[in-house]
């Protein structure tokens, strides 16, 4: 943490030094970066639902897969670029961007099931970033539920890895991976319903089932 941030841990509450300028002239933090983006199941809604782009559209054009600690997940294609980037280097779906996205150049440090931000001091180019709320920053609505619901699944896809690692078969493990996968980002969530009962009913599910898997 020490070579990476500034040192301090705040909550959506405090003031921080991480604005950018709405990014003007700037797309370095959307380009080469690799898997390194990788999505949560209300990312993927809010792509499908709010900004309106086909789930295979999606997985096929715009996200991809790779093993995280175990676990199969989604991320950002970025081969050169995001490819929801424009040829001006704007983001074509800011308003629905991942939240991942909407943290850089914050991270979350994880801790006694919750967790705090930090500054990373190394990652944003751009220089004299103004001050402001961490919760302005974010621009995510219902901001409570939303890091409740970040916690949530940040915690059940530890409690996740675990199991797989224990399974010790790579039959189960695989099956495993294909219901998660399955169950939180490719059946379709409804559009008239808001995302975070949705959630919970599926987490619900998944929790109850694990013992199967």
């Amino acid at each position: 943490m020490e070579d990476i941030s500034d040192g301090k841990l705040y909550t959506a509450e405090d003031m921080v030094r991480a604005g950018c300028g709405d990014c003007a002239g700037c797309s370095a933090c959307c380009r080469g970066m690799g898997d390194s983006l990788v999505l949560d199941p209300l990312d993927v809604y809010r792509l499908n639902i709010e900004g309106k782009v086909g789930l295979n559209e999606l997985f096929s054009r715009y996200l991809d897969f790779h093993v995280e600690d175990g676990l199969i997940l989604p991320h950002m294609k970025m081969t050169e670029a995001c490819g929801f980037l424009d040829e001006n280097g704007r983001c074509q779906v800011h308003p629905f961007r991942p939240g991942i996205c909407r943290l850089f150049p914050l991270g979350r440090f994880y801790e006694n099931g919750g967790f705090r931000y930090f500054l990373q001091v190394n990652e944003c180019k751009k220089k004299n970033r103004s001050k402001g709320k961490v919760k302005h920053f974010l621009d995510t609505p219902d901001l409570p539920r939303y890091e409740k619901y970040v916690a949530d699944w940040h915690y059940f896809l530890l409690d996740a890895q675990k199991g797989i690692r224990a399974m010790g078969d790579q039959g189960r493990a695989k099956a495993a991976n294909l219901y998660l996968l399955n169950r939180f980002f490719l059946t379709p969530y409804d559009g008239n319903r808001e995302f975070y009962g949705q959630f919970y009913e599926r987490l619900e599910e998944a929790r109850a089932r694990w013992e199967e898997l």
